[in-house]
């Protein structure tokens, strides 16, 4: 008898083996037609996803707001609807936001640009003018800026950034989410899972809990629901960050003077959303732009107080907002952003220090986890 179930089991083992085998040889033989299958049906699911980050992303405020109308028991009528009326009051700011940005903010961006760029060539001569008539010994008048004052007239601004380009960039915008069904779709799925929230992560934890073991169920939920914490204190933080530094560095550079003090602005807080390395690269341009329109001095003096804001953001409203379940050494950070935008863009930029934070903390447990098994 175990004989037989010896040779049944060897059977079975090479028989799934050959199987595999064939599956895989396959795959790699319609490698094309299967990755146009599986981009149709990315396309097809991509307003379910949208609406998934869209629900992600308003899970927080929807909570508190939630948390904040639960508390008015005097009024039973917003008590029992708090969830609804939750959802409404923040997808109404959201979209308020939204038109507030589409009719005062981008307009005055895009304007900036233009002007910027169609303005160029004159802010370019005044520099090299000024820049010439300095003193010999200045520390300005060198190889090194004159060469990379050179470089940046090679620049065609143009071709980067006119109405005919700008308005491309805006329909690749747009062509990005497809269509205005699939903005529509997105939005019912994101309101729908924002309602159902409860039940649909009952749901999750009755499958989890009733496919694995108590152990691995108790393991998976800890790490979901700190995975979770990370990703919201980091997303969430960083664009609330991102805007209160950008407002703050607008209103600063419009109190000196600094022309394309609302396009500067909006950019160092854009940057600011992706750690150390966008708060040097957005300064850095910020600084050389104000050079040409306004002049050595006042880009001198805008810079101290752009660093000045960027300090106090780092060691006092950052930490304020994100809190402390992001402390990973700032070694990690700089190695988690170069590995994220090297293979996954700047979105990659943006997510590595979460994505790698988890990586931390599930490491760091399983060397816990041995080093007790070690004692015991």
């Amino acid at each position: 008898m175990e004989e037989k179930k010896r040779n049944f089991t060897k059977w079975f083992y090479w028989f799934t083996l050959g199987i595999a085998i064939i599956v895989v040889y396959k795959l790699l033989d319609n490698f094309g037609q299967i990755t146009g299958w599986f981009g149709n049906l990315f396309n097809i699911l991509t307003p379910f996803i949208m609406g998934l980050l869209i629900a992600y992303l308003f899970y927080i405020p929807c909570r508190k707001v939630e948390g904040w109308y639960r508390k008015a028991k005097k009024s039973k009528f917003i008590v029992k609807r708090a969830r609804g009326l939750s959802i409404i009051t923040v997808y109404i700011i959201a979209i308020l936001l939204i038109i507030i940005a589409l009719n005062f903010v981008v307009p005055n961006i895009a304007k900036s640009i233009i002007d910027f760029v169609n303005n160029f060539g004159g802010y370019y001569n005044n520099t090299m003018e000024t820049i010439n008539n300095l003193p010999e010994e200045s520390v300005w008048k060198n190889d090194i800026i004159i060469n990379l004052a050179e470089s940046i007239q090679n620049i065609d601004l143009k071709q980067y950034f006119n109405m005919e380009t700008l308005t491309e960039y805006a329909k690749g915008a747009i062509d990005l989410v497809t269509s205005i069904f699939d903005i529509f779709v997105s939005f019912i799925v994101s309101v729908y899972l924002l309602a159902e929230r409860k039940r649909i992560l009952d749901f999750c934890r009755r499958l989890t809990k009733a496919t694995f073991k108590p152990e691995k169920y108790q393991m998976i939920s800890k790490y979901f629901n700190k995975s979770n914490e990370v990703f919201f204190s980091f997303i969430g933080g960083q664009v609330l960050d991102a805007l209160v530094v950008g407002i703050l560095t607008s209103i600063a550079m419009s109190i000196l003077g600094v022309k394309y003090s609302i396009l500067l602005g909006f950019m160092i807080g854009l940057f600011n959303l992706i750690p150390y390395f966008g708060a040097i690269v957005a300064v850095g341009t910020a600084i050389i732009i104000t050079i040409f329109t306004g002049g050595i001095g006042q880009a001198a003096l805008m810079a101290v107080v752009v660093i000045i804001l960027q300090q106090i953001d780092a060691n006092i409203i950052n930490p304020k907002i994100i809190g402390d379940s992001l402390s990973i050494s700032p070694l990690l950070v700089i190695f988690a952003v170069t590995v994220g935008g090297a293979y996954f863009g700047v979105l990659g930029m943006f997510l590595a220090v979460p994505v790698f934070t988890v990586i931390k903390l599930l490491i760091e447990e399983f060397i816990e986890y041995k080093e007790v098994k070690e004692i015991t």
